[in-house]
């Protein structure tokens, strides 16, 4: 493959600060961004295959181009790369975003800086800074000064600011690298001091700062790398002005070659959030965890009801299209903007904000702890829960053309009342104790009567059916059942035999809107890895996680979906889920710290 190819694979690095992300191909080619934050207009969109205008990226084209390396620097969210030539010339780029602490706040602006410098030889290169505008369908208008260049994007004006002089730049001529260049992209403001001076202080600073960060996790004995590299993703996908965790960077990489299961996952679905304070929990990562509680606590409505996702500046109208200026990954699309299924009855929904925001009664690190008032706000979500949990909807895979009393959503909705009878218990409210509890218990009875099948023995996927779904591995983890129940077991017995294909899981197997599933769903596999745990099907659990650890990419990043034969990443990336996946499987699985000793 060329270095400016569009890429084959997912084989993709995670660059950003909370404001905006990048993504950086093998070849130090950055594929996608969006401006001003994750769901903006991707500025760098070669990742989408723009149909009317070259670029849509950000390029180091190394001439007699003949390998290259990449690696994050540990610990950090900054990247490097190393490209060779067939003369022996080496250049390395560091690509990141700064973030630092600085005057009791944090600094992040939307801004991305690239670093390179000459390793051996003499490298020759080419600087291709080609960003589009409207989802590739506007090549923005250009200025320049005497050390940048002006890129007319349409409410945002992007500015980058080099040590090399401007027309190598601006007309992509070639030059030898003699010397260490740095590049500034961000907002058109004018820099106070030298490039090379900012970018080598950003440098240092954002370097400890992730060090910092990852100093204070609290990670597993084992699988030290796969844990830290997962966590500080999972904060990549936090946009700090809210607190916001989008499901994955991108928008229409679709779940299996030529599908037209395209989504836009940059945004935050209610579905993952009890995972994530989980997680998070575990890593000890309390700042970012009170962060994104204080985000749910925010589109937390007053009748109690609430959609399956948000944008990450709380919107509720994320009305989906087609972008025809992008042909998509390569070239299958359909691209899509937005997501229509915040249209859509997911009641899992209800017992994901309350399962979430429980961490807020019994953690005492947290700043402000739950008290009275904020179960009153609940409250509301749990009659939502109670009332609808026995009714059809969507489900936790956003069927959009059937609806059913899918077994999942049920529990969620019983879930939801459960945690409110221990917080009122918590919290010495009697009434409400006596209140959720019983209506807990009633709703308890009525999913197992209809969602338990005698004639198979074991769980289906929704009350009365006959079908299985992945989701049905998570009741012993909500707390529905015990471990050792013994419907439990058979239930995930007949998962594995159904839903498992090598080393992965479907979702479901039953065709849907779209045809028949084609590829695995990650989490749905670090789920099962956990249920065989609970079961006590320990050391099956332990190697099968080894094999899907083997399956990230080779900087350690996983996507929404694998393909069961080849192995292939596909899917919106890097996914939320499929990260905190591996970071609750690693915490069960790994061995005791003091077996170190």
């Amino acid at each position: 493959m060329s270095p400016t190819a569009l890429p084959s694979s997912l084989e993709l690095g995670l660059i950003g600060n909370c404001s905006i992300a990048a993504l950086v191909d093998q070849h130090a080619r950055i594929v996608w961004g969006c401006v001003p934050a994750f769901d903006g207009d991707p500025v760098f969109c070669g990742l989408l295959s723009p149909r009317e205008h070259e670029g849509g990226d950000w390029s180091i084209e190394l001439e007699g181009f003949v390998s290259a390396e990449q690696s994050y620097i540990p610990n950090t969210a900054m990247l490097r790369t190393v490209l060779r030539d067939a003369n022996g010339g080496a250049v390395e780029i560091v690509d990141f975003a700064p973030r630092w602490h600085q005057n009791d706040r944090f600094y992040r602006p939307v801004m991305l800086m690239r670093r390179l410098r000459p390793l051996s030889g003499t490298p020759r290169i080419r600087v291709h800074l080609r960003p589009l505008a409207e989802y590739g369908s506007v090549k923005p208008e250009t200025t320049w000064g005497s050390n940048h260049i002006r890129y007319l994007i349409p409410e945002f004006t992007l500015r980058m600011t080099s040590d090399v002089p401007v027309r190598l730049v601006r007309d992509s001529l070639p030059f030898v690298l003699d010397r260490d260049a740095h590049f500034v992209l961000g907002p058109d403001e004018t820099l106070t001091q030298s490039v090379s001076g900012f970018v080598r202080m950003a440098e240092e600073q954002t370097l400890n700062y992730w060090r910092s960060w990852v100093r204070n996790l609290s990670i597993p004995l084992e699988w030290q790398e796969a844990v830290i590299r997962s966590a500080i993703t999972l904060k990549l996908c936090q946009y700090d002005e809210t607190g916001a965790i989008v499901a994955a960077m991108t928008t229409s990489i679709p779940e299996a070659a030529n599908t037209v299961r395209n989504w836009d996952y940059r945004f935050c679905w209610l579905r993952d959030s009890a995972f994530v304070v989980r997680a998070l929990n575990r890593l000890g990562a309390t700042r970012t965890m009170e962060e994104y509680l204080r985000y749910l606590a925010n589109i937390a409505s007053d009748d109690g009801e609430l959609q399956p996702l948000y944008g990450i500046g709380y919107e509720r109208q994320l009305a989906e299209s087609e972008v025809e200026s992008l042909a998509g990954y390569r070239g299958m699309g359909p691209v899509r903007r937005g997501n229509l299924a915040w249209l859509q009855k997911q009641h899992d929904v209800y017992g994901s904000v309350v399962l979430a925001t429980t961490q807020l009664f019994f953690d005492t690190r947290l700043a402000r702890v739950g008290d009275a008032s904020i179960f009153a706000r609940l409250e509301p979500v749990g009659e939502a829960a109670y009332a609808l949990h026995d009714k059809p909807d969507a489900g936790l895979w956003e069927f959009r053309g059937r609806e059913e009393v899918h077994t999942y959503s049920s529990v969620m909705c019983w879930a939801a009342c459960d945690r409110l009878a221990r917080i009122a218990v918590h919290l010495k409210l009697a009434p409400q104790v006596q209140l959720w509890r019983q209506r807990a218990d009633e709703m308890h009875a009525r999913i197992v009567a209809h969602a338990y099948n005698e004639e198979l023995g074991h769980f289906v996927e929704s009350l009365d059916g006959n079908r299985l779904d992945a989701s049905l591995l998570l009741l012993a983890d909500l707390g529905f059942v015990k471990p050792d129940d013994p419907r439990f077991v058979r239930t995930v017995e007949a998962i594995g035999k159904g839903l498992k294909r090598g080393d992965a899981l479907f979702r479901y197997v039953m065709p849907d809107d779209f045809g028949a599933p084609e590829t695995s769903f990650t989490i749905c596999t670090f789920w099962y890895i956990d249920a065989l745990a609970s079961i006590g099907r320990h050391e099956e659990a332990r190697s099968l996680f080894e094999r899907i650890l083997a399956r990230r990419n080779h900087l350690g990043l996983l996507s929404e979906d694998l393909e069961f034969d080849g192995g292939e990443a596909w899917g919106n990336f890097p996914q939320t889920y499929s990260h905190v996946g591996l970071i609750n499987a690693a915490m069960r699985l790994s061995r005791p710290w003091q077996d170190a000793a």
